[in-house]
């Protein structure tokens, strides 16, 4: 069984998901992709991880780095979790391009390089938005490429973050 809650965020509705331990998903609504990993029966419950995840975001809305780690876990396929594992170690206040992931992974896996396109994917499709800060990566030129949650989004929580882009 799967369990959601809602969350009113400054820049909208938000809706969260867990699998009764840690957070499975966290979306503005009907933002690209919206409750992609709730393929099965849930329920509305307020569960402990709903409120430390609510604790967090009320942190990080105050535009302050919030000081402790959810518990998360990532529904996907490999290579989608071994992006947004990337994207979890991007520090509050900076950003990455998709090309740095690309090289990053190419690495890792002992190869000569990765695709951008599809690191650009894997980022679209993180099911966990701001915890998992995809919003920190930007175009190889610096400009703002894709959110799902829409650009004027991203914009918003960058600059929440001290980025001005």
């Amino acid at each position: 069984m799967l369990y959601v809650s809602e969350y009113n965020s400054i820049l909208g509705d938000m809706l969260m998901a867990s699998d009764g331990n840690s957070l499975i998903g966290l979306w503005f609504k009907w933002q690209k992709y919206f409750a992609s990993t709730l393929n099965e029966e849930f329920e509305k419950k307020e569960l402990e991880i709903f409120k430390e995840t609510k604790k967090w975001l009320d942190i990080y809305f105050s535009g302050v780095k919030p000081d402790f780690d959810l518990s998360i876990s990532f529904i996907g396929t490999p290579f989608q979790k071994s992006v947004w594992k990337i994207l979890v170690d991007i520090p509050y206040g900076k950003t990455i391009t998709y090309g740095e992931i690309s090289k990053i992974l190419a690495k890792k896996r002992n190869i000569k390089s990765m695709s951008s396109q599809a690191v650009g994917n894997a980022v679209g499709h993180n099911p966990i938005s701001i915890i998992v800060p995809c919003h920190r990566v930007i175009g190889s030129n610096g400009e703002l490429t894709g959110y799902a949650g829409g650009i004027d989004k991203k914009r918003k929580l960058l600059k929440l973050e001290g980025i001005n882009i």
